[in-house]
């Protein structure tokens, strides 16, 4: 797949790491922070949380991994990255009954290569 060109495939749900679902951001210019006590700007804005979700994912000729970010990720779960962390904090095997839920699922999917030259995994886009 050519850089930043888009497919669209269907696709089903192998498994989903629900080991590391989230990541750090800062709320005003959304700039990934290291970790959780980091700041972005002087005036010390809370940070929040985004999707990244490592999915393995299968199509009728291969098998790959495939990078959900927070704007996929908040239409397949409906709600926000923030919001399910808090439930998952009340329900802690929320994560691996997501895996248990999404696993056979079949979607159809626009996947795109990252325009990031580093980034390892085919990112769905929609």
């Amino acid at each position: 797949m050519a850089e930043g060109s888009r497919r669209r495939v269907m696709c089903t749900i192998l498994s989903v790491d629900h080991t590391d679902m989230f990541y750090r951001v800062c709320t005003v210019c959304e700039r990934t922070l290291p970790n959780p006590s980091s700041t972005c700007h002087s005036s010390n804005p809370p940070s929040k949380r985004l999707f990244r979700i490592l999915m393995s994912v299968a199509t009728d000729t291969e098998v790959f991994t495939a990078v959900c970010f927070d704007r996929v990720a908040r239409l397949l779960f409906g709600c926000s990255a923030d919001e399910f962390f808090n439930f998952a904090k009340l329900h802690p095997f929320s994560g691996i009954t997501l895996n248990e839920i999404m696993e056979g699922e079949m979607f159809t999917m626009s996947l795109s290569k990252s325009k990031n030259a580093n980034a390892q995994h085919v990112r769905i886009a929609s």
